[in-house]
């Protein structure tokens, strides 16, 4: 039982990566929705060159994505003087840098689930709404959000877990502070630098897999529990 009793340090790592991801989830959501819908029901110039950069987190090294993200909100960085300079706000080596980083990496995911069970709406039911009378705004709120919510709700556990196993972005931006940007995958990656820490890296390594799978698994399953209610 020793063996699997987490120390104080990995404890505080497993809660850093929860109110990571949490957050990281809850700030992007309203953009993830509305770049979904935009990219699902709006053509215009550039569509193309704005779908690659919203998905370019999937396909860059992490690293890359995380010294963007260093030079533009660094404490020096383009928009990132700025913020320390007028308002007092720094992002870089914080845990918001951290849940910044989670957010950037795990929003293509989102806004890919939210936008496929966007184009899968009946449009006819959005302008059969219009036509008695509902604004669009309305008919997105009542008509539109609800039937994409199984898709919506995927795009947010997969989401939470994507940001839950960033690494590479969070290092770079948020560097490994333990205690305030040491997340899980950060502390595991620190275990296995020391001599010993091998139980604790091990024990960490199944906590991370269990957090994966049971997102999965509660992703699917309230997915087709929407469905079904969605269906009568």
């Amino acid at each position: 039982m020793e063996a699997l009793t987490l120390t104080d340090l990995e404890r505080e790592a497993l809660s850093l990566s929860l109110r990571v991801s949490l957050w990281a989830v809850a700030g992007s959501l309203p953009l993830g929705i509305a770049i979904a819908w935009l990219l699902a029901r709006r053509d215009f110039p550039g569509k193309v060159l704005v779908d690659g950069l919203i998905h370019m987190p999937l396909v860059l090294p992490p690293v890359v994505t995380g010294y963007v993200l260093l030079v533009t909100l660094g404490r020096r960085g383009v928009v990132g003087e700025y913020l320390y300079d007028w308002f007092g706000i720094q992002f870089a080596f914080t845990w918001k840098a951290a849940a910044i980083a989670s957010a950037v990496m795990a929003f293509p995911l989102m806004v890919r689930a939210i936008r496929l069970s966007m184009e899968a709406v009946d449009r006819g039911l959005e302008q059969a709404a219009r036509t008695l009378g509902a604004s669009p705004i309305r008919v997105f709120a009542t008509v539109t959000l609800p039937l994409v919510g199984p898709g919506v709700l995927t795009g947010l556990i997969l989401a939470f877990a994507r940001s839950l196993s960033e690494f590479g972005a969070t290092i770079t931006f948020a560097s490994n502070i333990p205690g305030e940007t040491r997340t899980l995958p950060l502390a595991l990656y620190t275990l296995t630098q020391v001599p010993g820490g091998d139980a604790a890296a091990f024990r960490l390594c199944v906590i991370s897999a269990v957090l994966a799978l049971a997102a999965l698994v509660a992703s699917e399953l309230l997915a087709r529990r929407m469905q079904k209610r969605l269906k009568g």
